[in-house]
């Protein structure tokens, strides 16, 4: 797909747009319709493949296609079995992103409608759709995000590249209809910003990965097996050449998507135990200096304390000491007087 300005922003290195020098008149007789876009897809899957055999792949440019709009006509009963075939047709080689068309022509009710219909024949006909993956380590708001977006699937798109001046001065890209307008930015009106949302702020990573790490990887190794590279089933290993195949290849390695997310996820729940078991480390090391802290000021309060009361009790036992001597100096000083009163009246 080529590089396609969207709202101001080109998507030239996913790949999100539409096909170049592809031209698919769809009828229900023609039963290849799909053919030039799946060579188109396989055709770049094969020149990545080409360039990852190559001596020197640093600089390996990915052309490959990471989504693929399927515009649904707004019939409003379910899908064509043309539509079916296309998209089974698609599925395991590109992120599928159903939407359908013009649905301002097919009332609110409708629209509700129609979306069950369709979600209930992708289900029966087990066609795989893309769906935003879930983390473990996902925050609600982001649990939420997805489940917003997922809820809207497949996208009722109103499309319109005419600047519409609204009621209120509002100059929106609209369809002007006698009865009113319909916004195309407006999320009331259609589910278009859902759809730009999910390919360019949220999920364009995610879209990236998938077609990297399972459908090229699935195409990769199908590729590989149909040349007669056989696949060892151990994983991660050099693989053996079939004995019939008159071609030599360099030595090639060939993944399992499967077996390379669980690796991957084993990786990454070993790297989260690691941090976890670093952080409770250095938790543990807080807390011990916390504590030292808190006992070196509980000893230094105890001792000052300590200090305080036996200086308390030294000046208690000076002044006991000093009321002692008074009393004792009170008591001398009145028996004197006694003595000398009783010898005055004696003469």
């Amino acid at each position: 797909m080529s590089s396609t300005p969207l709202d101001s922003v080109t998507l030239l290195t996913t790949k999100i747009g539409t096909l170049p020098n592809v031209t698919v008149r769809c009828c229900e007789t023609d039963i290849c319709s799909w053919k030039p876009i799946l060579e188109c897809i396989e055709s770049r899957f094969d020149a990545y493949l080409e360039a990852e055999n190559k001596p020197h792949r640093t600089n390996i440019i990915d052309n490959r296609i990471h989504a693929c709009i399927y515009f649904i006509q707004p019939t409003g009963h379910s899908l064509k079995p043309l539509d079916i075939e296309f998209m089974r047709r698609l599925h395991s080689k590109v992120n599928l992103i159903p939407v359908i068309a013009k649905a301002d022509t097919l009332t609110d009710d409708e629209v509700i409608a129609f979306k069950k219909r369709v979600l209930s024949d992708i289900a029966h006909h087990q066609i795989q759709i893309f769906e935003p993956p879930r983390y473990e380590l996902d925050d609600d708001e982001t649990i939420s995000e997805n489940r917003e977006i997922m809820s809207k699937i497949p996208f009722a798109i109103v499309g319109s590249n005419t600047a519409v001046k609204t009621r209120d001065g509002r100059i929106v890209r609209a369809r002007e209809y006698p009865w009113g307008i319909i916004e195309v930015d407006n999320e009331e009106h259609c589910d278009f910003v859902k759809l730009r949302q999910m390919l360019i702020r949220t999920h364009m990573e995610e879209l990236k990965e998938k077609t990297s790490d399972v459908l090229y990887e699935n195409y990769r190794s199908d590729k590989l097996m149909s040349m007669g590279v056989e696949q060892d089933q151990t994983v991660f290993k050099e693989v053996k050449y079939a004995p019939h195949t008159s071609h030599l290849y360099p030595l090639l390695t060939v993944f399992s998507p499967a077996v390379k997310q669980e690796e991957e996820r084993q990786l990454h729940q070993a790297k989260l135990a690691k941090m976890e078991s670093e952080m409770k480390l250095v938790f543990q090391q807080k807390v011990a200096e916390k504590e030292a802290k808190l006992k070196q000021s509980e000893d230094e309060l105890y001792a000052r304390h300590r200090e305080m009361k036996e200086t308390l009790e030294k000046q208690r036992r000076e002044l006991e000491d000093r009321k002692q001597k008074l009393e004792m100096g009170r008591g001398i000083g009145g028996e004197s007087g006694k003595r000398k009163g009783f010898s005055l009246g004696g003469r």
